[in-house]
């Protein structure tokens, strides 16, 4: 795998006035009319004498939305425009001749478009990229130095740097090249809402990439310093509580649209965070489709720019919101009635706490960069050449051409091709995966849970008291073993990358997966009790971690050379052993 550890790299793109965000900043109010005019002509053409029904839902969900799902964020006027809009409508259907009635609908329709795309655009300011730029440097840097050096009772002068905690790796090189060539698309895993600060910091400071254009879920505008830097750094903002026609259109068209100007993107294909900690098997495809559609349209326009996909994998030791996350799984899928937990992650002071704790704890974060895709799912080069699964060059306009040659729009068609994306970028996620220590001991501590509890479904085995049990480390080791020598064939094999600390003797990947697992966590998803025994304060919290692997069938790989019987008597004499 290559590997930018430590190293970093000089900024491909050296003017931030060249950078296409900024551009697109620039001239933010032409972007937003043309992304109005779009949406207005796609909707009319897509719903035709049915648009006063749409209009009719869209005011109706919203104002539901107002009613059920207000947040601190929305326009404190919004209740009485949606009011207003909606006795407009009425008035409308009032009207003595189809054609005023026309009209007045289409001034509606506008006026709802243009709402929505300038609360979706967002600006690009350099003054603010640059503060924040210094002041994450300095604020990272200082906390690393401070943490690492509170043992040795001294503030600063430690060689603990910042890119041996935010690890990049992959196909860097390769991205940095195809920015120069062509529009780039990174499509992330999502755990936390961390996320998009340290892939945007890591991008800039270590891999010298210009700023993307990003997605950046409305929720995070709800305080005041988050919304105001967010504002001026190239996020464009989702509100995934509208799920109306209007909306989704709206958002849709400014994506296609940036893409088209040439703008790189960044966004979560998974739509949302992983609530069960998995890797992400199912992707959203609505902006995933204004992908393909751009690179359709680029052609159409005479332009032979390619649009490139840069599947991208975060690994986390732990994540700040687990517990929060898990409990909505949980309640999601097996439909238990568990207490709702508040999502910690808006408290600044948790956030200073979860940023100390990661620095100052033997841990990191790692950025996975994939290998680069075409709109199809074919491995580009450094060049942007693309080539099928036989080495093949691929010429992708001829993907989008008619019978005539001519490059022609056919949703139907792009919509399998972005059915397709989906898959491959999947797929991806999971090759480019990095295990670390702390995926393979929960992995393995939960599956000996559930062979222990074989008569309990998931549901029985998180209500078991997690107090009552021990894990032998006798059966925590072999199972370690022998999954890891499974995850190094796997990754000799391409389906996944392994983390140094894989390669570690038993023994010490136990101790380091232990150590690092859900660390921030004040109930431990694993632990070494005082007696030396490893322990879990919270089961939910190990299915979560353990999740991460899921997706591998690792579970059909162990040979269980206990019986339950067995496995217990190991246990007692365990407690035994460490009694006396």
């Amino acid at each position: 795998m290559k590997e930018k550890k430590g190293q970093l790299l000089p900024h491909v793109i050296e003017k931030i006035e060249d950078w296409p965000i900024f551009k697109l900043s620039e001239d933010r109010k032409n972007f937003i009319q043309q992304i109005d005019d779009f949406t207005f002509a796609r909707l009319k053409g897509k719903h035709g004498a049915k648009i006063n029904d749409v209009i009719a839902r869209t005011i109706y969900m919203e104002r539901i939305r107002i009613k059920e799902e207000p947040w601190k964020v929305d326009p404190p006027n919004e209740r009485l425009v949606w009011k207003k809009i909606q006795k407009q409508v009425v008035k409308n259907s009032l009207e003595s001749t189809p054609e005023k009635s026309s009209d007045k609908t289409d001034e509606v329709l506008r006026k709802i478009i243009h709402r929505y795309s300038e609360e979706i655009v967002g600006t690009f300011k350099i003054s603010t990229f640059l503060f924040a730029r210094k002041f994450l440097t300095l604020f990272f840097s200082r906390l690393l130095n401070t943490a690492a050096s509170r043992n040795l009772h001294r503030i600063w002068g430690t060689k603990h740097r910042l890119q041996d905690k935010l690890l990049v790796k992959g196909e860097v090189e390769t991205v940095r090249r195809l920015t120069t060539k062509a529009t780039v698309v990174i499509l992330p895993t999502h755990f936390s809402n961390l996320d998009s600060i340290m892939i945007g910091y890591a991008m800039d400071a270590f891999a010298g990439l210009p700023s993307f254009s990003y997605g950046a879920g409305l929720n995070l505008y709800n305080t005041g310093y988050t919304a105001y830097f967010m504002n001026r750094l190239g996020a464009y903002r989702v509100d995934r509580r509208k799920k109306n026609p209007v909306y989704l259109e709206t958002l849709k068209t400014m994506s296609n649209l940036s893409l088209q100007r040439g703008v790189n993107s960044l966004f979560f294909p998974g739509g949302t965070r992983s609530r069960s900690g998995a890797l992400e098997s199912r992707l959203k495809l609505g902006l995933l489709g204004t992908v393909v559609e751009a690179q359709r349209t680029i052609y159409q326009n005479g332009s032979d720019q390619k649009i490139i996909v840069v599947p991208l994998v975060l690994s986390y030791h732990f994540v700040l919101e687990a517990k929060f996350l898990i409990e909505n799984y949980l309640r999601s899928t097996g439909k238990e009635k568990y207490i709702r937990s508040r999502d910690e992650f808006y408290s600044f002071r948790k956030l200073l706490k979860f940023l100390w704790q990661f620095f100052s704890a033997s841990s990191e974060i790692t950025l996975s960069f994939g290998k680069p895709m075409d709109v199809l799912g074919n491995f580009v080069d450094e060049n942007g050449e693309s080539y099928d699964a036989k080495s093949r060059r691929v010429e992708v306009k001829e993907y989008f051409m008619g019978s005539d040659s001519q490059i022609i729009e056919n949703l139907q068609r792009e919509s399998e091709y972005t059915r397709i994306l989906a898959e491959k970028v999947v797929d991806r996620f999971h090759k480019e995966n990095i295990v670390l220590s702390s995926h393979l001991v929960a992995f393995a501590a939960f599956k000996i849970l559930e062979r222990q509890n074989p008569t309990l479904d998931l549901y029985g085995i998180l209500r078991l008291p997690a107090d009552d049990y021990i894990f032998p480390m006798p059966i925590l080791k072999d199972v370690v073993g022998q999954l890891k020598s499974h995850l190094i064939e796997m990754q000799n094999e391409g389906r996944l990358e392994l983390s140094e600390e894989i390669f570690l003797p038993e023994e010490e990947i136990i101790k380091d997966g232990i150590s690092k697992v859900g660390i921030y966590h004040s109930e431990k998803a694993l632990k070494i009790n005082k007696r030396g025994e490893v322990v879990s304060e919270e089961f939910r919290l190990l299915f979560y971690y353990h999740n991460r692997l899921e997706n591998y069938e690792l579970d059909k790989k162990i040979e269980w050379k206990t019986s339950e019987l067995e496995l217990a008597d190991a246990m007692e004499k365990e407690l035994d052993n460490n009694g006396k």
